[in-house]
């Protein structure tokens, strides 16, 4: 640590807090491992690439662990004001948005422009920082590899990482503990190794990453995808049936008894990725009332277009003919149309009450959802849906969506906008584990108000942008759809005045008012208790 004076009395203390000798030394050990990946970004020739790669990946994690250790070893347990608004890099500052313009190209280049890359066309060599990647891709699944390929390597060391990073910064909460080794080993395993295995043992199943589930898995019902898995016996079977049952069945079960942390924060890549790597930018989350109406609009919206759009690519590839197949177009938006009156028959009859004016905004959705569906069905043909042809309203879903708000936006502007605006404005699969979670799971938030300081640590916190003091300050449960149960509110508390729970439904909801002087009737609100 530098020794020079602080002559300020403030007590946030206004300037970054100094980085010692070691982790200088850690930060130039790592910037080595990103410069071997940079020269092979220009086409740099190594000799023995496996070595090289090895090298520079070795390089990352070697740095990233000493930083890690020497930052959060040497201080007592426990989060402490780290000065993350003073650090431009976390604040929005000059390196902040260098970073973000750093990763928004990488982005770019990598969703639009892979040949910038080295990527190799039409069966031509790989260059570049592609090339470098081969030997490791040839070791797991005997083939040269792709960007997806480099991208998911990168991915996985940046989990692996800067989840160690995470672990001995919140070593002090074994739920943390707990929860980021559960999303390292899923990246690690599900997302990166088991689909390199499974083309090693069967080439012609297309790319599954188990715990992708639809709608973030928006590929599976293609036309393309649905025949790669029948073509394959029962494997090919099993794998799409896993993928339904996942949906309708897994999903709903443990979202009711655990919430949606259980995916969005144990399971999914996204998340993972948000809660190791995008940990330092949690605090540029907007709690703003604006921001969140604008979430409850955009998520929403998107939803309702994930589904159309599966539902358009199912219902394109379908015939009219139950005697060729029994699931004709007919059939098939029959059967939508019935399951979603189901499924908003239900909420309205049980859950009206607790959704108050919001049942107004879901009957429009629904009602909008089945005039779309309506509309397809009377004129689509066979190649357009709803006046669009069909693969190119499944192209622009897999671009604006798939590519530019969860890749683009939703990770490069990190250091802009914090680390979950995907899962927080436009993740589909969070709309819907949102929607059961609010409705009919058996986690909540629980807060002690009576023990509440108002420091504002769990608002700061909460990458999802929830202000969290407001309930503290009330004793209100928190019960939001928005909200993945990371549990950094309850691990930051000096007061242990937030717990994760599940429990009975009965009292989950609990809203509580706050009384401002002349605005409430004294006697009119004992007398109506």
């Amino acid at each position: 640590m530098s020794n020079k004076l602080n002559h300020s009395m403030s007590l946030a203390k206004p300037d970054a807090v100094d980085i010692s000798n070691k982790q200088k030394v850690a930060l130039a050990i790592g910037i080595i491992g990103l410069f071997i990946l940079t020269l092979a970004l220009f086409n740099t020739h190594f000799p023995h690439k496996g070595l090289f790669l090895t090298l520079s990946l070795a390089l990352i994690f070697a740095g990233t662990i000493i930083y890690s250790r020497d930052a959060y070893l040497t201080t007592l347990e426990g989060i402490k004001n780290d000065g993350v608004w003073f650090k431009s890099i976390s604040s929005r500052g000059v390196w902040g948005w260098i970073l973000g313009v750093i990763l928004t190209a990488f982005y770019i280049v990598l969703y639009f422009y892979p040949q910038y890359l080295g990527l190799g066309k039409d069966g031509a060599e790989n260059t570049g920082l592609v090339s470098l990647f081969d030997p490791l891709s040839n070791l797991l699944s005997g083939r040269n590899a792709s960007q997806w390929f480099v991208y998911g390597t990168l991915y996985t060391v940046a989990i692996l990482a800067f989840g160690y990073k995470f672990m001995l910064k919140y070593r002090h909460n074994r739920y943390q503990q707990l929860r980021t080794a559960s999303v390292m080993f899923f990246q690690l395993s599900f997302a990166f190794l088991i689909p390199e295995f499974m083309y090693v043992m069967n080439s012609d199943l297309p790319y599954y990453d188990l715990k992708s589930i639809w709608p973030l898995n928006y590929y599976l019902f293609d036309e393309w995808s649905v025949k790669a898995f029948l073509s394959n016996g029962n494997i090919g079977l099993g794998l799409l049936l896993f993928g339904i049952i996942s949906i309708f069945v897994i999903t709903p079960i443990l979202t009711y008894k655990y919430g949606k942390r259980w995916y969005c924060s144990w399971v999914c890549g996204c998340g993972g990725l948000a809660e190791t790597a995008g940990d330092p930018f949690r605090h540029l989350s907007s709690n703003k009332m604006s921001a969140w109406k604008l979430e409850r609009w955009l998520i929403h919206t998107v939803l309702v277009f994930s589904v159309v759009m599966t539902v358009a690519m199912v219902y394109s590839y379908l015939g009219y003919d139950h005697n060729t197949f029994w699931l004709t177009r007919g059939v098939f938006i029959s059967l939508v149309m019935g399951f979603l009156t189901l499924v908003f028959a239900g909420v309205m009859y049980f859950k009206r009450h607790e959704l108050g004016k919001d049942a107004k905004y879901g009957a429009i959705g629904y009602f909008v959802v089945i005039v779309l569906l309506v509309t397809m069905h009377l004129t689509g043909t066979s190649e357009h849906v709803l006046f669009i042809k069909g693969s190119d309203l499944r192209a622009a879903y897999g671009i604006y969506i798939g590519a530019i708000f969860s890749g683009v936006i939703g990770t490069g502007f990190y250091p802009i906008l914090g680390s979950r605006a995907w899962c927080r404005f436009g993740c589909p699969m969070a709309a819907i584990l949102g929607f059961q979670q609010r409705l009919f799971s058996k986690f909540r938030i629980t807060t002690n108000g009576g023990q509440c300081i108002s420091c504002g640590n769990c608002s700061v916190s909460c990458e999802m942008g929830i202000d969290v003091r407001a309930y503290a300050q009330k004793g209100e449960n928190i019960v939001r759809s928005s909200c993945v149960g990371c549990g950094i509110c309850s691990a930051v508390c000096p007061r242990g005045v937030l717990k994760l729970e599940n429990d009975t439904m009965k009292g989950r909801i609990n809203p509580t008012e706050i009384l401002l002087g002349n605005n409430v009737d004294l006697m009119d609100l004992v007398n109506n208790k």
